[in-house]
């Protein structure tokens, strides 16, 4: 991890932020803030996905939606298509010394287009069509050291940690119990978040998880325990619709930081449970560099597909809360600060001056 020296001079950096996801805006939230403070100028661009606009909105990061999700392998390159159309535009207006994102699909096809340079960071091995999309064209490629992935040759860099400890790190983000009362913790019993994707992002063709009977047996288990909270993108089966999280985006990760346990679908929210300190029972389908250093530090609890839930559930809730807090944050402190890292490189690109551009 680099120390922040040579800021930018004030009023002249340029910075545009592709954010695709939730998480995007969580990933590069106070970084943002941080090189506006500085004197930096932003744009953000968004996108119609699951919570994202509404989440900018509460963030209070003003932002630009240039296109809403497409469904389907066909529907995503349709997309695709008018996202790089729009951000191109974008960047001709804006004149960006740098373009970041995570994933970053876009901001390396149009960086490449004109000649602006394009900081993609990620952390999913298993997305064969986004890789085959960016590496290519990608300035540079910013992966977690755990990576097991391809590399962009001669173009990747390597961090400590993973997304999650860019927001959630015990340095940027203090647990608020009335914030997560009003999100529906219940504080007379313990508390339980259930997470489900609706996996239909490039990388999740042909994929699912939790079926119907799993995910019932579940919150079946839990709910003899205490309240369960269901974080969903897609439809529930009608008997749990009641279960369903309705708080705000920015309150979701108030009431998971008070949950007894997190069980999960979902790679992300289950890092997110770890960074909080939260025990996590995730099923998952295939093999992920940072999921499986969490595992090996023994704060991620592995479910099979075809394992037994109330087992898997117990033998997590068995551990002492407590204890496992202070695990977790051993963990996240040998990680570091991930925004320190990402703050760092973008000055980098912006000191070494403008980036050449397409011929007007």
């Amino acid at each position: 991890m680099t120390n922040r020296r040579h800021k930018p001079p004030a009023g002249r950096g340029k910075v545009l932020f592709d954010l695709v996801h939730p998480a995007d805006a969580l990933f590069f939230c106070h970084a943002i803030r941080a090189l506006a403070a500085e004197g930096v100028e932003i744009r953000i661009a968004s996108r119609h996905k699951d919570v994202l606009v509404p989440l900018l909105d509460e963030l209070e990061l003003p932002h630009v939606p240039l296109t809403s999700a497409g469904r389907g392998r066909a529907g995503l390159m349709r997309e695709l298509l008018q996202r790089d159309y729009r951000l191109w535009r974008l960047v001709r207006a804006f004149r960006p010394q740098v373009m970041v994102g995570f994933g970053g699909v876009a901001i390396s096809q149009v960086g490449r287009l004109t000649g602006t340079p394009s900081l993609a960071f990620y952390d999913t091995e298993h997305a064969p069509l986004q890789l085959r999309l960016t590496l290519p064209f990608v300035s540079e490629w910013h992966v977690p050291d755990s990576w097991q992935g391809p590399e962009a040759k001669g173009r990747t860099f390597r961090f400590p940690g993973s997304k999650q400890f860019a927001y959630l790190h015990p340095e940027h983000f203090r647990p608020s119990r009335p914030i997560a009362e009003s999100a529906g913790l219940d504080p007379s019993c313990d508390n339980f978040l259930v997470r489900i994707v609706a996996w239909a992002a490039n990388h999740d063709a042909g994929r699912a998880g939790f079926s119907t009977d799993r995910l019932t047996a579940i919150v079946s288990a839990l709910a003899a325990r205490g309240k369960v909270h269901i974080s969903s993108e897609g439809e529930l089966p009608p008997q749990l619709e009641p279960l369903r999280y309705r708080g705000s985006a920015t309150a979701f990760h108030h009431l998971l930081a008070h949950c007894r346990l997190c069980c999960s679908e979902s790679i992300t929210v289950a890092s997110e449970a770890v960074a909080l300190g939260v025990p996590v029972v995730l099923q998952i389908d295939e093999e992920y560099g940072y999921v499986a250093e969490q595992e090996a530090a023994g704060l991620i609890n592995r479910l099979d597909a075809a394992g037994d839930v109330d087992g898997a559930l117990r033998k997590a809730l068995l551990q002492d809360p407590d204890h496992f807090r202070r695990r977790a944050r051993a963990f996240a402190d040998r990680m570091g600060d991930v925004n320190r890292y990402v703050i760092d490189q973008l000055e980098r690109v912006m000191r070494a001056g403008p980036a050449s551009r397409e011929t007007e």
